[in-house]
């Protein structure tokens, strides 16, 4: 073969290794659940922010948070690739076969296992509140989104997010009750909502989980109820007067999450519920604030 025509196969297989690899990039970032993964990041962002940490030490915090979330997602993509190609879930990367089942498995796991000691760095007590909840989040992908249980996870997980922030202090003082409510009952409203557009394809699938259940109104209605009841608890929660702010991120919230129940079968329900919590992230880090 002339030495021209070898060198352009070449730069052909190159072209098309480097092609592949930016699409399993791609894959392996539309895998890890992008959007919860960031919001909970972030949310663990600002909590550091409130709670006074120091640069260094929030920036592990932060680091230890967003290594969990890409494992649970991950860790959820991979759970679920029999269920989504049976369902003919084209939107998600692994059915889709734009990254393989490896890949992902293989970021699971570096993801899982840098969580760990960046968890405990933070020390033993905050480390160790952040891995029960990774360990809750896990679960759920394996096995509780599958039972009336499915909604402890979110709860837990939610809830032991500010005590691994607040942990980390010097001191290792406990959150004030109303956060951790507020952050549990967030989470338990962002489960109901986000299992909405899908309650057809996973009872098909065998996904009975407690909102599978109980149907898409009633979830509905309840994730709007549980959303509004951790927006309410972070208004009323702390010592002193409610904030003008808080008032007005009260009524909406109410008006957010009732244009979301008129529609319980697309994303808005959990989009809206993706908003309150970033109002209610400012709320918080100006009522935590040193």
């Amino acid at each position: 073969m002339p030495a021209r025509t070898t060198q352009i196969h070449d730069n052909a297989r190159a072209t098309g290794s480097a092609a592949s690899g930016a699409a399993a990039v791609r894959g392996l970032a539309g895998a890890c659940h992008p959007l919860p993964a960031a919001a909970v990041t972030l949310f663990a962002a600002a909590l550091t922010a409130a709670a006074g940490q120091a640069p260094a030490r929030a920036a592990v915090t932060v680091g230890a948070v967003a290594a969990g979330q890409l494992s649970v997602g991950w860790c959820n993509d991979r759970a679920d690739l029999r269920r989504d190609l049976a369902a003919g879930r084209q939107d998600k990367p692994l059915a889709a076969g734009t990254v393989s089942p490896a890949a992902v498995t293989g970021a699971a796991a570096v993801a899982l296992l840098l969580c760990v000691p960046l968890s405990l760095a933070c020390g033993p007590f905050a480390g160790a509140a952040h891995l029960v909840g990774v360990a809750a989040a896990w679960a759920y992908n394996l096995r509780l989104k599958r039972t009336a249980a499915s909604w402890v996870p979110y709860a837990l997980a939610f809830g032991l997010l500010p005590a691994f922030v607040t942990l980390g202090l010097p001191g290792a003082p406990w959150p004030p009750p109303w956060l951790t409510a507020a952050a549990a009952l967030l989470g338990a409203g962002a489960h109901f909502a986000n299992v909405l557009p899908d309650i057809e394809d996973d009872l098909a699938t065998g996904v009975t989980g407690l909102p599978q259940r109980l149907g898409r109104p009633v979830s509905a209605a309840l994730a709007g109820l549980l959303v509004l009841g951790s927006t309410a608890t972070l208004v009323v929660g702390p010592p002193g007067r409610v904030t003008a702010y808080g008032w007005l991120l009260l009524a909406a919230t109410a008006a957010a999450l009732l244009l979301a129940a008129r529609r319980p079968a697309g994303r808005l329900p959990f989009l809206a519920t993706m908003a309150v919590a970033g109002a209610d992230v400012i709320l918080l880090v100006v009522e935590l604030r040193p």
